[in-house]
Order: C-alpha cells, then sequence, then structure tokens
C-alpha cells in the first residue's frame, strides 16, 4: 500500500514538472526572460522549479496524510456506530421481553384479582347460607323444646327428643319429620349405651327397619345396617315383624310388627 502511494505521489510530481516545462515555453515567459537578459538580471529558473516542486510534493503528502486520517476517522466512527447499533437493538429485545412479561403479570394478577373476587362472593353466600343455617337450626329446636314438653339430651353432635307418647312407627316418624327431625339413628357402641341410660319406657322405636326388603335393614337415611345391637334370636320376623325398637333393660334390639305403638326418640343432626 505503500509502494502504491509513493507511485502516486511520483506521478503528481511528474505532472506539475511537466506543466512547469510547458509554461517554461509560454510566450509572456520568453518576453520576461527576454526581458531581463535585455537588462542584464540572471535567471533563476532552475532555483524556482525546485522550490515549486518541494512546496507541491508536501501539499500533496500532507492531503494524503489528511485523506488517511479521515478515512481511519470514518472506520472508528463505523465501528462505533455498529456497536451502538446492535447495543441499542438488544436494548430494545430486552425492553420487549420485559413489556411481554409486564403484560402477563398483568394479566396473571387481573385473573388472580377475579379470582379472589369471586372466592370473596362465595365466602359472603356460604357465610349468609351459614347464618342462614343457624337461625333454622335454632327454630326449629325451639319448636322441639316447645312442642315435646318432655325429655331432651345431645349426645356428640347430635340433638335428642324422647317422646312420652306412644305411636306407630310410620307415624312415630312422621312426627319427627314434621319437626325438622328423624327416627333415631345408632351408628356406635358409645351412642347404644348412652341411649340406653337416658330410656324409661320399657320399648321405644328408632329408625332402623326392612319394609323394603325382608332381612335387608337399613336406617331411615337409607343407609344399610352395620353396628349391630341385637337381643338373643333377634332378628326373628315372628308375626310380620319389619320395624326396630330399643329395649331400655337391656339396651338391645327388637324387630317388632310397625303397627304396633310405642314411644320413640328423634335425633336431629347440629
Amino acid at each position: 500500500m505503500l509502494q502504491r502511494s509513493s507511485e502516486r505521489v511520483e506521478m503528481v510530481v511528474d505532472i506539475y514538472e511537466t506543466a512547469d516545462t510547458v509554461r517554461g515555453q509560454d510566450p509572456d515567459t520568453e518576453k520576461e526572460n527576454s526581458d531581463s537578459e535585455r537588462h542584464g538580471g540572471e535567471q533563476h529558473t532552475g532555483g524556482d522549479t525546485a522550490c515549486s516542486r518541494c512546496y507541491r510534493l508536501t501539499a500533496v503528502c500532507v492531503m494524503l496524510l489528511l485523506c488517511v486520517l479521515l478515512l481511519a476517522a470514518i472506520t472508528v466512527l463505523w465501528i462505533k456506530f455498529y456497536i451502538l447499533k446492535t447495543e441499542n437493538n438488544q436494548l430494545q429485545t430486552s425492553y420487549n421481553n420485559l413489556t411481554k412479561e409486564r403484560d402477563q403479570l398483568q394479566s396473571s394478577y387481573n385473573n388472580l384479582t377475579k379470582e379472589r373476587d369471586q372466592l370473596q362472593s362465595s365466602y359472603s353466600n356460604l357465610a349468609i347460607e351459614r347464618d342462614q343455617l343457624q337461625k333454622e337450626r335454632d327454630r326449629d329446636l325451639k319448636i322441639l323444646f316447645v312442642s315435646y314438653k318432655r325429655r331432651c339430651f345431645i349426645f356428640n353432635s347430635s340433638f335428642y327428643v324422647m317422646s312420652n307418647e306412644s305411636k306407630s312407627w310410620e307415624e312415630s316418624r312422621k312426627d319427627c319429620m314434621d319437626k325438622g327431625a328423624d327416627l333415631l339413628i345408632i351408628n356406635s357402641k358409645e351412642e347404644q349405651e348412652f341411649i340406653g341410660k337416658q330410656l324409661v319406657n320399657h320399648e321405644t322405636w328408632i329408625g332402623l327397619s326392612d319394609r323394603e326388603k325382608e332381612g335387608d335393614w337399613k336406617w331411615v337415611d337409607g343407609t344399610p345396617l352395620t353396628t349391630k345391637f341385637w337381643n338373643q334370636w333377634e332378628p326373628n320376623n315372628a308375626g310380620d315383624e319389619d320395624c326396630v325398637t330399643v329395649h331400655a333393660s337391656s339396651s338391645t334390639w327388637n324387630d317388632s310388627q310397625c303397627s304396633k305403638k310405642f314411644p320413640w326418640i328423634c335425633e336431629k343432626p347440629q
């Protein structure tokens, strides 16, 4: 590259020398030389040409140097521009990603807010239902206490009322249901023992029967019999006995005709 620059400089110098030679043959120049010779002046053409060549060579070198510096400056600026553009693209990509994440977070926040409002609404509705059920329970208990001026007791989570009248099994159950309860369901040995201690009548109706299918004993809520406290030789179905009573003396069960009249026990879960 330096060799090419030197060759170009020499070419420029040759051009200027050729121009000087041509100019040396200019009529005006010859006239001036003649005038100088006529007046006895000394010629200095060779010295002026050497100075001019040196000046022009210096000017050309300066110009080439300026071109090189300008090219270097342009290269540096282009590199900086490229770096800045690359960084700008990276920043734009990061900005777009952050904007997308922000939108996703906003969407998630909106969904969570909506779910929270729905849960709050459901909670409020459940609270209203709870209060209403509480009022209904208190009202039913009050009705039971007022309607049955007889023995009432509580075991675990159930409220019990023992009648002092005698009715058939079906009539006894209807009486319980009219007051928001049902005939007694015994689910455990502890409950059986507790009920046995409360009995004052010889036999009392409970909510167990096989009226739908003989031998298929079910409680009034439709659940099959699992825990059993039958008296010895029971159930024997002597004379179409499809309903069950509990004995006060032994706290065991006996099947009996559903049309017989006995006292009964109503149960209402709290």
